[in-house]
């Protein structure tokens, strides 16, 4: 038989061939320079931590002083990492200084001015009506513009009307994610009762707060890590603890016994040393995942630590203030002075202790520079960008850090930190005395109010302000009035107010 020859295809087929071929590769390329673009896009940001305790105080932490309480993960984060001896909240109570640091921006811009109650019905004040309003730009909402996954697990704290559609919820601050409480876990830290998920109520839990609000956090992180493993996350963890009502694991309660002036101290201590614990327990995970070397975790307070006795509920509220002066609810440094730790493996390469005032205002634009994320237009920030502090270098502030809590248990409600000073003022008692909402009713009061009665402290020497040094140094305290003075007025005409019920139109 003849052999057969081959016949080569018509010259309109073989170039319709070479055509999809050339396709095929191209778009092949394109997909694989997509995924290339993206990891990269990813790899060159960082995961985000935000762990934040709950009245802790200043001294509670063996890296800030404390001989008792054992803190061993957090002391090993702080010596390989950056350790803030001045860092300060928004506020020296809960829901003003989530706010803060959650926006950016004085928590009283967004008219939170002190802790919100759970919703009761109408009040007189309109305290009902405060809430993070749905109009504030937030962290994880700026951050989730940069591909970022977003998760809270534990305290929200930032409305009246918790997991109701009459107040904007954690969803829609931006987080893909949320396990939550309005305020306290309950009826303690030992198996609460009132957490919910997204939305819907979880129910009766098993195990401490702490723990529980890491299991969440590390189910999350797992869930994204088989999901999305190249996708950079901004995780939020807001513990309850140390506040009250504290309750503590008894083995770790039996530890204490022996250095505590009695049980309430003993759970005191035990629950900051589960504090530490969990935060261990979150750290190991990050480890386990890959992830640790191009996360920054911060950990910090809200605030200082609570007064012992100050209501019924609070006996025991042990918190070390020390070396600072006052409380939790006081302008001077143990209202917002806090415990600050600044970790980041594969960006600190020279673990310090620094100097440098940071506050958690601070966060919202140094997230957003570190995520490539423009920051909001239109919108007033009070913090600054304080990322230069990781290279061992200094923050460019364009504005001091300051405070106005109108209800303080001190008599100075305004409060200003500019360089090495810390200014306090009163404000005029012929106007009003203490607030815990600004409303239609008492705004103008507000904006009309006098600064009086300064006193000056050098904290950078002086941490306990025990020494005003107004008398001393009159030319530099009539500059530091000034501008407090500015600061107040334009915090009193910019911030928000609330309506109180039967008012007029």
């Amino acid at each position: 038989m003849p052999k057969r020859i081959q016949q080569p295809p018509p010259s309109h087929l073989l170039g319709h061939l070479l055509h999809r071929i050339a396709t095929l590769i191209l778009i092949t390329l394109a997909v694989n320079l997509s995924i290339h673009r993206e990891n990269k896009a990813y790899c060159s940001v960082p995961n985000i931590v935000l762990i934040l305790a709950d009245d802790l105080g200043y001294g509670d932490l063996g890296c800030y002083g404390q001989k008792n309480i054992k803190t061993p993960n957090l002391d090993k984060l702080a010596l390989g990492g950056i350790r803030l001896k001045a860092c300060y909240s928004a506020a020296p109570v809960c829901s003003p200084s989530r706010v803060g640091l959650l926006t950016g921006r004085s928590p009283n811009r967004a008219g939170v001015y002190d802790w919100i109650p759970a919703a009761r019905g109408a009040r007189p004040d309109a305290r009902d009506q405060v809430h993070m309003r749905r109009k504030e730009i937030t962290i994880p909402r700026l951050l989730k513009k940069a591909g970022y996954a977003t998760c809270l697990s534990g305290k929200w704290h930032c409305n009246s009307y918790f997991n109701s559609a009459k107040q904007p919820q954690p969803g829609d601050a931006g987080f893909d994610h949320w396990f939550a409480t309005q305020n306290n876990a309950a009826p303690s830290h030992e198996n609460p009762v009132n957490f919910v998920r997204n939305g819907k109520s979880v129910g009766p839990l098993k195990g401490y707060s702490c723990q529980l609000v890491v299991d969440e956090a590390i189910n999350w992180l797992d869930g994204l890590n088989k999901s999305a493993p190249k996708q950079p996350f901004f995780l939020f963890c807001a513990f309850h603890e140390p506040h009250e009502p504290v309750a503590s694991p008894p083995e770790l309660v039996a530890k204490y016994k022996s250095v505590a002036r009695n049980e309430d101290e003993a759970q005191y201590f035990a629950n900051v040393e589960n504090v530490d614990r969990a935060t261990g327990r979150l750290l190991a995970a990050l480890d386990r995942l890959g992830k640790r070397e191009n996360t920054l975790v911060i950990f910090t307070s809200d605030n200082g630590p609570e007064t012992l006795k100050r209501y019924r509920g609070a006996r025991r509220s042990y918190g070390t203030p020390k070396p600072l002066r006052g409380m939790k609810l006081w302008t001077t440094e143990a209202g917002f002075r806090v415990a600050g730790i600044i970790s980041w493996p594969g960006r600190i390469k020279s673990p310090t202790v620094s100097d440098e005032p940071v506050w958690s205002l601070d966060f919202l634009p140094t997230f957003c520079q570190l995520a490539g994320v423009k920051l909001p237009e239109g919108v007033k920030l009070d913090g600054t960008d304080f990322s230069p502090i990781l290279e061992g270098k200094t923050v460019e502030r364009n504005s001091p850090l300051f405070w106005c809590y109108f209800n303080a248990l001190n008599e100075h409600r305004v409060a200003m930190r500019d360089g090495p000073w810390k200014l306090l003022a009163k404000i005029d008692q012929g106007k009003f005395r203490k607030l815990q909402n600004v409303n239609d009713r008492n705004i103008q009061s507000v904006r009309a109010a006098k600064l009086t009665d300064f006193a000056l402290y050098r904290v950078t020497e002086d941490i306990g302000e025990s020494t005003d040094v107004i008398e001393k140094h009159v030319e530099q305290a009539v500059v530091l009035k000034k501008k407090l003075e500015k600061i107040y007025k334009d915090l009193a005409h910019t911030s928000h107010h609330w309506t109180t019920p039967n008012s007029k139109p």
